[in-house]
């Protein structure tokens, strides 16, 4: 079949956008003979769930989903009473782009959170950390925070600890987005359990499109006694592939070597290089630390126009014209540096 687009053109708006690392195609084609088990009881997924206990220790078991905002929804279902709530900041993946899925699927009630950076602390969680045996209140029961979280900042072992440590004083579980976690452990050069597991961490949605997978994310529950359920749960919200062996084998080509640890690091190096190379355009404007592969910029709005006509990236906030660049575990230093002289044309054509 001819393929219906070139392939050589890189865009900048996600780091879904990238195509498959050739080592899980390998592992996929490798998967492929023969029969197998359906739905779970495969020898890969068997194998699975010893290198998910390699990463976040012994007690970690996984439970591999099609995609990310199922592993949201799932997590926290199965964290939460039907009279529970989840406290999370205001740009939350979960609040903002998941099309109202925990809500209208999950029946989860969301307790959101300014904040200036996209992370939470201590003391912005008991904003909504209140009213505690009020029957009129939707009770807090889930701190969810995700890292790298949606503004591209990246949260440390110790304020991730800080933030259990507070949550589980109140009564409270701890939920983490991960869709970009290898990003965050590369960008800190620490393993992912220093951000979950050793920090206190409950329950994990586990990324793998995002960093070199075809498909497929992961519920991982890390405190055994924190979720409930969720063989149940992911059957109840159609997320039980009945050919896990394909989603399981991903996992293992990106988990059990440093594929993982290599494409976020070229991500975020890629991410960085971009940074450097337009912060001092004339008319960019950076509003925002690059710590992982996203970078933030305000832009004119006919420079923005023209760019995105050349080349694929999303207005972040229309009202400020700040735009965001991902930058993924394929981007190449060629790429950035077309991106950047693209970006210097335009600026120059004002």
């Amino acid at each position: 079949m001819t393929a219906r687009h070139d392939p050589s053109i890189k865009g900048f708006a996600s780091d879904n956008y990238a195509g498959v690392h050739p080592e899980i195609l390998q592992a996929i084609a490798e998967a492929n003979g023969g029969h197998q088990i359906s739905y779970g009881d495969d020898v890969y997924t068997e194998a699975l769930s010893e290198v998910f206990r390699r990463h976040f220790g012994e007690t970690a078991q996984a439970w591999p989903v099609f995609n990310g905002t199922a592993a949201n929804v799932v997590s926290l279902r199965s964290m939460l009473a039907p009279w529970e709530a989840v406290v999370c900041a205001e740009t939350a993946h979960i609040n903002v782009d998941e099309g109202g899925a925990p809500e209208v699927v999950g029946g989860i009630k969301l307790h959101p959170v300014p904040t200036p950076d996209g992370k939470l602390t201590p003391e912005l969680i008991d904003r909504q950390a209140w009213g505690f045996g009020d029957v009129h209140r939707a009770q807090p029961r889930v701190v969810s925070i995700s890292n790298t979280t949606e503004l591209g900042t990246v949260y440390t072992p110790d304020e991730i600890a800080a933030i259990c440590s507070h949550a589980h004083e109140h009564g409270m579980l701890v939920h983490l987005d991960g869709s970009r976690l290898t990003n965050a452990a590369a960008a800190l050069d620490v393993p992912m359990r220093a951000l979950t597991t050793d920090a206190g961490v409950d329950v994990l949605s586990f990324g793998g499109t995002k960093i070199g997978m075809l498909y497929g994310e992961a519920v991982v529950v890390l405190d055994p006694g924190a979720a409930h359920g969720v063989d149940y749960l992911r059957k109840t919200f159609m997320q039980l592939s009945s050919k896990m062996r394909f989603v399981s084998a991903q996992f293992l080509a990106l988990l059990s070597g440093d594929l993982w640890l290599r494409n976020a690091r070229q991500a975020n190096a890629m991410g960085r290089r971009l940074a450097e190379a337009v912060r001092d355009l004339p008319g960019v404007e950076m509003p925002r630390p690059v710590e992982a592969n996203a970078v933030f910029a305000i832009l004119p709005r006919d420079v923005t126009e023209r760019l995105q006509k050349r080349f694929r990236f999303y207005t972040w906030n229309q009202a400020t014209g700040e735009v965001r660049w991902m930058c993924a575990f394929d981007t190449t230093e060629a790429d950035v540096d077309a991106f950047a002289a693209a970006l210097a044309e335009e600026l120059g054509a004002s």
